[in-house]
């Protein structure tokens, strides 16, 4: 084994040692049926402010998850002592409360044996991040700054992982994997202008730390002094952040059991749903697919189900829900198995592409405090953040206050007008690495913004 491999495995447990871990812990199980989770994740982060990191550090922890039954009633217990005596007191723990616990009517039997594609979300270099290529990277943000007289501050984060599932019916999946995330927020001395720009991606190559700082210096500069313009509805060009923002919630509303029994968007009268029938405007098709390697994930689920791709919404018709083994069962479908991301399809423009065809509106760079209003029609409220401008006859004239919309990713996509091309976006408020989304920027007409906010 090389130094570098040496180095890498130092920072997650290999197949051979949460497979060993697993058989371990198996090993003291008395109940009929008992399921294995090993998580090993080395988290590294470097936070910055004023132009100057001012928070780092590197957190390695494994942790060993027992899911007992007992028929159809379970328990659960976690440890991170992985010997011996932790094993057997999780297992125990487990299985003391499994039978306490009352029946679940839908249980679902432990899984045999799996075939699993090899997982495709790991990057040597984002494993071998370590504190001085983060604080590299930063400086290509902050030095620029700095020197521009503007103030800088943002978040990076570099984790590093393995997962592995065993039961006593044989089976075992495992995968390693990782993720990335740098953001950064440029606001001018006066805090009247801000910016912000981020990139997330399972392989740290493929994130510019130079790129981001100019868009988000040149997004602090554009919208220093915003004036106020009357909410209403308005033709609006969407960045790709902004469009992944609101799309990742028609993704969280796919689930097949709120859709039969009334309680979805995707959901029809006397039990019925939505597949079939055309939803959006017939450009869009959103897919997940692990294996995507823009956009990769997990190979296999929480209780080991291999994972696939999946087309939800297809030229606008949804093609698919999400079906979890117990309501496949019931429903006589095959249980989905999607992975975690989203790929929306796209078109052609560019982002100046979609300002210059617009003849009045706003331009949005991202979303905050995101919050659901009617899960029926997937409506939403929340604010724009960190560079909102007026565009008039095709070009960007003036910065413009923040604003509060109410509206849906469904109706947004049905009011589309043009696309660009689909890119990786960090989408999550918080700035974490969250699902795999990969989205276009778009222009759509008649968006709804309710009222002003004096936020900067």
């Amino acid at each position: 084994m090389t130094l570098r491999s040496l180095v890498l495995s130092a920072r997650y447990l290999s197949r051979e040692e949460c497979e060993a871990i697993a058989k371990r812990a198996l090993s003291f199980v008395t109940a009929d049926e008992a399921r294995v989770l090993v998580s090993s994740t080395n988290v590294a982060n470097s936070r910055f402010a004023v132009n100057q990191i001012s928070t780092g550090g590197d957190s390695f922890d494994s942790v060993v998850t027992v899911i007992a039954r007992f028929g159809k009633r379970s328990g659960s217990s976690s440890t991170n002592q992985l010997d011996d005596d932790g094993h057997r007191a999780a297992v125990q723990m487990a299985e003391r409360i499994a039978k306490l616990s009352p029946d679940d009517p839908e249980a679902m039997p432990e899984l045999g044996p799996q075939t699993y594609q090899p997982g495709v979300n790991w990057s040597d270099a984002t494993a071998s991040l370590d504190a001085p290529a983060r604080a590299e990277a930063v400086k290509r943000i902050t030095d620029p700054a700095k020197q521009a007289k503007l103030v800088s501050t943002g978040f990076m984060e570099a984790i590093t992982g393995a997962q592995a599932i065993a039961n006593n019916k044989g089976l075992f999946a495992y995968n390693r994997s990782t993720a990335s995330v740098l953001t950064t927020t440029v606001r001018t001395p006066d805090g009247t202008g801000s910016g912000w720009a981020g990139a997330t991606h399972h392989d740290w190559s493929r994130i510019d730390p130079s790129a981001l700082g100019v868009r988000a210096t040149e997004k602090a500069r554009a919208s220093v002094h915003p004036v106020a313009v009357e909410p209403g509805r308005y033709t609006v060009v969407f960045e790709p952040t902004a469009v992944g923002n609101l799309v990742q919630f028609i993704s969280r509303a796919l689930n097949a059991r709120s859709a039969d029994e009334g309680r979805s968007f995707f959901s029809l009268p006397g039990g019925k749903n939505k597949i079939g029938q055309k939803v959006v405007d017939e450009r869009v098709t959103i897919a997940s697919d692990p294996f995507d390697p823009e956009v990769a994930s997990s190979p296999f689920s929480g209780d080991g189900l291999p994972t696939r791709r999946v087309v939800w919404i297809e030229n606008g018709v949804v093609k698919n829900l999400d079906y979890d083994r117990y309501w496949a069962q019931k429903q006589g479908r095959e249980p989905t198995g999607a992975g975690n991301s989203i790929r929306m399809s796209g078109g052609t423009a560019t982002l100046e592409d979609l300002i210059h065809s617009t003849q009045r509106g706003l331009l949005v760079t991202r979303f905050w405090y995101l919050r659901p209003v009617d899960q029926r029609t997937i409506l939403y409220t929340g604010l724009t953040r960190d560079g909102t401008f007026l565009i008039e006859n095709g070009k960007i004239t003036k910065p413009v206050k923040n604003l509060r919309f109410n509206d849906s990713p469904i109706f947004m996509l049905n009011n589309l007008e043009a696309m660009g091309a689909p890119v990786r976006v960090s989408a999550s408020e918080g700035g974490e690495p969250g699902q795999a989304i990969m989205v276009p920027p778009i222009k759509v007409r008649d968006f709804n913004f309710t009222s002003l906010s004096d936020a900067v």
